[in-house]
């Protein structure tokens, strides 16, 4: 056996111990704290909506009527929705363009439906709407001039409504609105605010500028170490905005996400640079989901919820009992196909292919890969691709020892004659899952992608277990038994 084996065979037998630590169901997972080291995460299997339950929602563009629905605004709300989901921590969302006008979501695992609906409600319209000498609650429901008629720009200051109830002074630290460092800050103070104990009858604010005018957001720290909220705008969010604030010195300016005040901060001074900041007594979490609202939340259309529906997942359940049950029947009889046919050449088939599953599903979990139904379907079918490569080796293998070569000959001829059909097979298979994924991508077909990456990967570690794994082992007998194995006929299948 060469050196080149020899490091080979250890570099597997490493690589299955891996495997096998990371398929284990009792996983620990990835916890290392040493030195500027950090790492904690769990390795464990991610199923899809299909397979542990969840919910299934539908939003639709909701814009006034007789207007015209830009293709490119209705990708971009899709990117924003993704990307506030994930934001707010659900776990493996799936979001996809259904048709022109909707975007498909899906969130395996959720527990709370109710939860989970206002998490996607708040992915709607973003918009910071004059509150005149009001400071608006968070949470207080208003209604807006953009909302109603499309109109939002730069208004001047209008009269506070009339409220009628008691009023209480509370002592409460009121955020305030300033130019960011390079502009000149006026640091936050706590003030006595008289608060309604009563909302503020209903009335149409103006709307100064939408989230379509928002650049960036993040949260930074104030001169004191407290959490703040920096924001920058386009040119014309600039614009709208410093002429809004120039005339607004003093007024409350509050943003709202779909109607509802997530913020209220007074405008100090004039904002004419295009960014600002947000500052008063935040808890950096409160600090981090307004950011996460105000990033996410800049949609360039408005979205209603015109479906949800909960999937449960004892349908999931049964159907991965029997698909798994399935595949064990089907493994088990190609195993012993491979052992009485192939006799010894089988067992080593049967080493690679236990080999292959290993490493396969320690992937799926490494990655993660989302296993739904169609992606246990794409893996059982690769099983067929890493079979047929064996197959293709031994064939071959065999016809060179039937034409009288040493067992050390036919071993290199066999692989390198087999080299050409495997390669040329597994390259079809991979342009066929480019295609299902990309059709899965772009027509909202989540479970053609499953099966297409499923498939993608399970043939690519075929190859390795074919081409390495066999040979290596293929080999590793040869140093062992030698050429009278070529005289055992009824022991190599020929």
């Amino acid at each position: 056996m060469q050196q080149r084996d020899v490091v080979l065979l250890m570099i597997i037998i490493v690589l299955v111990g891996i495997a096998a630590w990371v398929v284990w169901p009792s996983n620990p997972g990835l916890h290392i704290h040493f030195g500027p080291l950090n790492i904690d995460r769990d390795i464990s299997v991610h199923q899809g909506l299909d397979l542990q339950g969840g919910m299934q929602t539908v939003l639709e563009a909701d814009l006034p009527p007789g207007q015209a629905l830009d293709p490119e605004a209705m990708a971009a709300a899709k990117g924003i929705v993704e990307s506030r989901v994930n934001g707010l921590g659900v776990r493996e969302p799936l979001v996809q363009l259904a048709g022109t006008n909707r975007i498909v979501i899906e969130l395996p695992g959720i527990q709370d439906p109710e939860q989970a609906i206002s998490i996607l409600q708040q992915t709607g319209l973003l918009e910071f709407i004059d509150a005149g000498g009001t400071f608006l609650p968070p949470g207080t429901e208003v209604k807006t001039s953009f909302r109603e008629t499309g109109e939002f720009g730069m208004v001047k200051p209008t009269a506070a409504p009339t409220v009628t109830g008691t009023l209480t002074p509370t002592a409460t630290s009121t955020p305030t609105l300033a130019p960011t460092a390079a502009t000149g800050v006026v640091s936050p103070t706590t003030t006595a605010e008289a608060t309604p104990t009563q909302a503020p009858p209903k009335k149409v604010f103006r709307s100064v500028i939408t989230g379509q005018h928002l650049k960036t957001s993040q949260v930074g720290q104030d001169e004191y170490g407290r959490p703040e909220i920096n924001f920058s705008l386009t040119d014309e969010g600039a614009r709208l905005f410093g002429e809004f604030t120039t005339a607004n010195v003093g007024q409350f300016l509050a943003i709202a996400m779909d109607g509802v005040v997530i913020s209220c901060p007074r405008i100090e001074t004039a904002i004419t640079e295009g960014s600002g900041r947000i500052t008063g007594d935040f808890k950096l979490a409160d600090a981090r989901k307004i950011v996460i609202q105000l990033r996410y939340g800049s949609l360039p259309i408005p979205l209603k919820v015109i479906q949800n529906r909960t999937v449960g997942p004892t349908l999931g359940q049964d159907s991965v009992a029997k698909s798994t049950r399935a595949g064990i029947i089907g493994v088990i009889i190609v195993l012993v196909f491979m052992l009485v046919y192939y006799r010894l050449h089988g067992v080593v088939a049967d080493i690679a292919l236990v080999i292959y599953a290993l490493v396969t599903f320690a992937l799926f979990k490494l990655i993660p890969v989302t296993l739904t139904l169609p992606g246990l379907t794409g893996f059982l079918f690769s099983v067929g691709t890493a079979v047929d490569a064996n197959i293709l080796i031994f064939e071959r293998m065999k016809e060179e020892l039937r034409h009288g070569k040493r067992f050390s000959t036919a071993i290199d001829a066999g692989f390198d004659r087999a080299w050409t059909s495997i390669r040329d097979s597994n390259l079809s298979t991979w342009i066929t899952c480019v295609i299902l994924y990309w059709f899965g991508t772009n027509f909202g077909a989540s479970m053609v992608k499953g099966f297409a990456v499923t498939l993608f990967l399970g043939v690519l570690i075929s190859m390795f277990t074919a081409i390495t794994v066999t040979r290596t082992v293929i080999r590793l007998l040869y140093a062992i038994g030698g050429e009278k194995l070529r005289e055992s006929k009824w022991l190599i299948g020929l």
